[in-house]
């Protein structure tokens, strides 16, 4: 399995076609002791077998140990999810080791990953994080010996069969409690996808605005809100507008784009 980078999302190391953000929780204290990478994997089963590494390296001053442990998860709305299961979970199919480790200041430590299918595994994506955890030991104000958690997760995709993403952009709306605009994209494809939204408001023949959204991931089989932060100082005029634009991904190291254009109404309580 080889690794290259991708020219549409460049901050991502792929195995094949595109990958999601990761999930950072504690990220400051995790970052001042340690770095993963790659922060998202993906890859294709061959023969129902597939193989991966994640690097953890040491950039504190101080040893550290660790902890190695993996979960289903999801992304929706609200941004990274950790599940309890999912009939798209690849942990039981998910080998690695150590699931333990110390690692001393400026030194990096690799995580080796190997997932086998069964045989009668049905064709899909299966996804999980793989989380390195460390306890970190300070001391409060008075003098209390306190334990700090931190950890830092790789997302990873394996898909067994051939299985593309099929994004579409359903309807556009007013976020209310945000006071933003979104748009619901749809992907009925087996595959995730992280795409970036390239977008055009309207009222009539003027054009209001013109931006871009920056890669949001969106698993296999869901449908998502995109944010597209408009706008960002002051208010639209209550009305009927316009929003056209294209989704842009990668797939298969191309670059793919599905054109949309949806009515978005601005009601009269937005601009109060």
């Amino acid at each position: 399995m080889t690794f290259a980078f991708n020219s549409v999302l460049p901050t991502v190391t792929r195995l094949s076609r595109w990958a999601l953000s990761a999930a950072l929780l504690c990220a400051g204290a995790a970052q001042a002791q340690m770095s993963v990478s790659p922060l998202v994997i993906e890859a294709q089963a061959n023969r129902g077998q597939a193989q991966a590494i994640i690097n953890v390296t040491n950039t504190s001053n101080q040893p550290f140990r660790g902890r190695v442990y993996a979960e289903p998860f999801t992304y929706g709305d609200n941004g990274f999810q950790s599940l309890e299961s999912s009939p798209n979970d690849l942990t039981p199919y998910l080998q690695f080791s150590p699931r333990e480790l110390t690692v001393p200041p400026g030194v990096q430590r690799r995580i080796r990953l190997i997932t086998r299918f069964p045989p009668s595994l049905p064709d899909g994506e299966y996804r999980a994080v793989v989380f390195t955890e460390t306890l970190q030991e300070t001391t409060d104000s008075g003098g209390n010996s306190v334990a700090l958690t931190a950890r830092i997760g790789t997302t990873i995709y394996v898909r067994q069969g051939e299985l593309s993403p099929n994004l579409t952009v359903e309807s556009g709306s007013w976020n209310s409690e945000l006071g933003q605009i979104q748009v619901l994209v749809n992907n009925t494809g087996m595959a995730s996808a992280r795409a970036a939204v390239s977008w055009r408001l309207k009222q009539g023949d003027t054009v209001i605005d013109m931006g871009s959204l920056k890669p949001t991931g969106i698993v296999a089989e869901s449908q998502r809100q995109f944010l597209l932060n408009y706008p960002d100082e002051g208010q639209l005029a209550a009305g009927q507008y316009q929003l056209t634009g294209e989704l842009i991904w990668a797939e298969d190291d191309e670059r793919r784009t599905q054109p949309f254009s949806v009515d978005l109404m601005i009601p009269a309580s937005a601009t109060n």
